[in-house]
């Protein structure tokens, strides 16, 4: 079982995958969240279809591409690249199988895969941002502000203020005394109190 953070990582990848997926015009793209207890392989399984041995090759080396680029992963294995019928990227967590369709019909995964709750790319897209979005106020409750909010903070409370140095000024007497009232600190209050 991966830690969350990891199973985190891993569908932000998968999450890549399968846009790269849906740039390549790759058919009936699927993502099978596997059961925890039924998965001792991987957490996904990322399956597409091509209508040709080109294209799911070209499927194939983008995710590879993609993948390295933005994440610095490479696959563990990759399996069938040379005949372009059925093409396997192990990447530990997750695994893409990019297969011609009539070769998709023929060994049906989804079906063999009965536990796994299969998805779509776009549900898939829905199901993260949710919880990134769930973690991320998660992590803003827990933590106390810093940064412009903190310092506003601290300067609004009374005891970290600092009186006010008197200004001079060249206008009138009762003008500046009129100010007077408006200016004065909460601080200063208090000690007249």
């Amino acid at each position: 079982m991966t830690s969350p953070q990891a199973h985190e990582t891993t569908r932000l990848l998968v999450q890549s995958a399968a846009r790269v997926c849906e740039e390549k015009k790759g058919e009936d793209t699927r993502i099978l969240a596997l059961d925890p207890i039924d998965s001792g392989l991987a957490d996904f399984f990322l399956i597409t279809s091509a209508r040709n041995d080109r294209q799911a090759q070209a499927i194939a080396d983008e995710i590879e591409f993609t993948l390295k680029r933005d994440h610095g992963t490479l696959p563990a294995s990759v399996e069938g690249r040379r005949q372009g019928d059925w093409i396997l990227l192990d990447y530990i967590d997750f695994v893409v199988h990019v297969f011609l369709a009539e070769r998709r019909a023929f060994y049906d995964i989804e079906r063999l895969r009965k536990s796994a709750r299969p998805l779509t790319p776009s549900e898939f897209d829905t199901e993260l941002t949710a919880a990134l979005a769930a973690k991320t106020r998660a992590t803003r409750s827990k933590t106390p502000p810093t940064g412009k909010s903190a310092s506003k903070k601290t300067a609004r409370t009374p005891a970290t203020k600092k009186p006010a140095a008197p200004k001079t000024s060249s206008k009138s007497p009762t003008k500046s005394a009129a100010k007077k009232p408006a200016k004065k600190s909460p601080a200063k209050r208090t000690r007249k109190s």
